[in-house]
């Protein structure tokens, strides 16, 4: 996870460019570096895409492919998005070309890919998410440790927390939500949202036989918005005016920072991740060209102002030269 913050941090460094300010998901507005240059459309793209893959990339998948049909109209479209899990068998068996998922192929998940491929599969960067901890927007508690939310999400306590934490009393709250136990939503287990949690925050621990599990994340913030004393994990991308991302620390007494692109960028912010596209490239074939074209496009400079209509953050602009490199 470290590693992961540090890359960000490098790469937004390096980028320079990028306009620090906070996208709509943080009620300003964020835009792409200005070395992003507009796609251009090359003739002959045609034929039928196919993507299966993670629900936190639903949104952001839909609004590409409708952009890139404008430009391309003899390319058909069928997005399945039922969690990061169901993307590598589906690239595995050659059923989609495009394996969206919100974190990294695990490595069984790459050797059976090779195993029947002969190659390893290729994982492209497209966007920077914030993975949230929400509460209703009318809980008054300021902020987390990852500690707490161990205790709180997590049976095992991985983390070190000296109790479980099963009401909001136990975090400091007062009046009304003193004696109210929490309401916990989450993801189910084919969600790559669930295991990044799962691995970040819980310690790899197991999840409470209490989360109330969702299929996808709006569902997620929806239960949060309904509940005053829930509270549920997802991107930033499905924020609501019903909710409050909480800001959150490492541990006891380490600093406190909410999900700007400042404290994203800046590896501060301790549960921000790349969002992935995987797919199968040949080495000796290379991408089909439907496949590269869909890529390039969502690494432009329109694919990226998509990004933050959809409430996550842009890519660092060095960041997708890296990742159209591999396109080649």
């Amino acid at each position: 996870m470290k590693r992961n913050l540090k890359n960000i941090a490098m790469a937004i460094a390096v980028a320079g460019g990028l306009v620090m300010a906070v996208p709509a998901a943080h009620a300003a507005a964020l835009t792409v570096d200005k070395q992003y240059k507009p796609y251009k459309a090359v003739r002959g793209i045609r034929g039928n895409l196919n993507s299966v893959g993670s629900d936190t990339l639903a949104n952001l998948m839909t609004f590409w492919t409708e952009s890139f049909k404008k430009k391309y109209s003899n390319v058909n479209f069928q997005v399945e998005a039922k969690g990061s899990s169901t993307a590598p068998p589906a690239l595995t068996e050659g059923v989609s070309q495009l394996g969206p998922m919100s974190r990294t192929m695990k490595s069984k998940e790459v050797d059976d890919f090779e195993a029947k491929r002969g190659f390893k599969p290729t994982p492209i960067k497209v966007a920077v998410d914030a993975l949230a901890i929400f509460i209703n927007k009318d809980n008054p508690i300021k902020s987390l440790t990852l500690t707490q939310a161990d205790a709180i999400f997590g049976k095992s306590r991985k983390r070190g927390a000296p109790s479980d934490i099963t009401s909001w009393g136990q975090l400091g709250l007062t009046g009304e939500y003193a004696n109210k136990p929490i309401v916990i939503f989450g993801r189910n287990s084919a969600s790559g949202t669930y295991g990044y949690f799962k691995e970040h925050t819980l310690d790899k621990g197991d999840y409470k036989d209490s989360v109330k599990e969702q299929p996808g994340s709006a569902s997620v913030v929806q239960g949060v918005s309904e509940d005053r004393f829930a509270i549920g994990y997802s991107g930033i991308g499905y924020i609501t005016s019903g909710v409050r991302a909480v800001p959150l620390s490492t541990k006891e007494g380490d600093p406190v920072y909410d999900t700007s692109p400042e404290n994203v960028y800046g590896g501060k912010y301790p549960l921000a991740r790349y969002l992935q596209i995987y797919v199968a490239k040949d080495p000796k074939k290379g991408l089909d060209p439907e496949v590269k074209e869909f890529l390039r496009f969502v690494l432009s400079k329109e694919g990226q102002e998509i990004v933050i209509k959809d409430g996550f953050l842009p890519l660092p602009y060095d960041v997708a030269q890296e990742m159209l490199k591999q396109l080649k």
